[in-house]
């Protein structure tokens, strides 16, 4: 039968050679520890600032710097043997108690169990100022709207060309965003206007639309709206801003006097007819291309008014009728003016 482990005594106890000795300073792995089966309540008072703060829980005592010498393996026989598995100095860098960093600099790890403590006066906490509720907040400027400087009549740059005894009087509905921006009737790329214009034959070549202000004098054409206020689309338009711009219309022509004044658009002819019989015009009171002497626009008693020719939109957006249609009707406009062109000698 074989011997147990020897038995060791010190101060008056025994203990075997693997038990961990109580209040003995012990090295494992080269790092130092000291076993208490005792424990020692600290208070905060007794503690770093920084650990103070950072918590409640009792935090044993630092343990004191000691060189443990050598690390010593045991043996098979029980012998121990002495051998250095690192240099003296790097044990002894590892041996030093850490000084306490500075409070603005050490970090703590709190358990999660450890209530949280009130936070160090060296680590201020700044305030978080929040608005009172009955505090006014100062309003945010609301984005300008893209169309913003051309919502009022006042700032579409589109202007009138109507100098006295026109041929062709050609009238819209109203600018259209591009037109209003520019101040080149119809500007708008998808629009047939121009187009139209040159295909019948009113114009010998397809204008862009900044030779708005050319017409007059290449070929005795102006241009006018009903409605001066610029809208992406006509339908926009009020039924009020359509009537209230036929007077205005009249007035125009009686004061300029064009032999002929052609209505872009189905809708003008509708206004202009609902402000002269208070009523909506039938389906089948409604044609395309001139209409009666008794229509003409402007009249006094001392001139007899402009015929009044009603040709189709030429909105990109409408599409209630085909490109062919639109050409037939701006066709027979056409064939007037290249006449009258003739007859004039130019």
């Amino acid at each position: 039968m074989s011997s147990g482990p020897p038995i060791a005594m010190e101060n008056g106890l025994q203990h075997d050679d693997n038990d961990v000795p109580v209040n003995k300073t012990t090295t494992f792995n080269g790092r130092l520890n000291q076993y208490f089966h005792t424990s020692k309540l600290v208070t905060n008072a007794e503690l770093p600032l920084s650990k103070a703060a950072s918590s409640d829980l009792p935090t044993p005592a630092p343990t004191p710097s000691i060189d443990p010498g050598p690390r010593k393996r045991k043996t098979q026989d029980g012998d121990t043997t002495g051998r250095e598995t690192r240099p003296r100095e790097r044990s002894k860098r590892r041996s030093k108690a850490p000084t306490p960093a500075s409070p603005t600099t050490r970090m703590v790890t709190r358990s999660r169990s450890a209530p949280l403590a009130s936070p160090s006066p060296s680590l201020p906490t700044p305030p978080t100022t929040a608005t009172p509720p009955s505090q006014p907040t100062t309003p945010t400027t609301p984005s300008t709207p893209r169309n913003s400087k051309i919502n009022s009549t006042s700032n579409s740059l589109l202007r009138d060309t109507i100098p006295p005894n026109l041929t062709l009087l050609l009238v819209g509905v109203n600018p259209g965003i591009q037109t209003g921006l520019t101040g080149f009737a119809y500007a708008h790329p998808s629009n047939l206007f121009w187009k139209l214009l040159h295909a019948s034959g009113i114009t010998s070549i397809r204008h862009p639309p900044s030779d708005t202000y050319r017409l007059p004098a290449l070929y005795n054409i102006g241009n006018t709206n009903i409605v001066e206020r610029a809208t992406r689309d006509a339908a926009m338009l009020t039924r009020a801003e359509m009537n209230a711009g036929v007077p205005v219309l009249e007035a125009k022509v009686a004061a300029q006097r064009p032999e002929v004044v052609c209505l872009v658009g189905k809708s003008i002819w509708e206004a202009v007819w609902r402000v002269r019989r208070g009523r909506a015009i039938r389906k089948e009171e409604f044609r395309y291309g001139w209409q009666d002497e008794g229509e003409n626009m402007g009249r006094s008693e001392k001139w007899g008014g402009a015929r009044v020719f009603v040709a189709t939109t030429t909105s990109g957006l409408a599409a209630g009728m085909s490109r062919a249609e639109k050409q037939a009707v701006w066709d027979e406009l056409g064939e007037w003016v290249v006449r009258k062109r003739e007859e004039r000698g130019g």
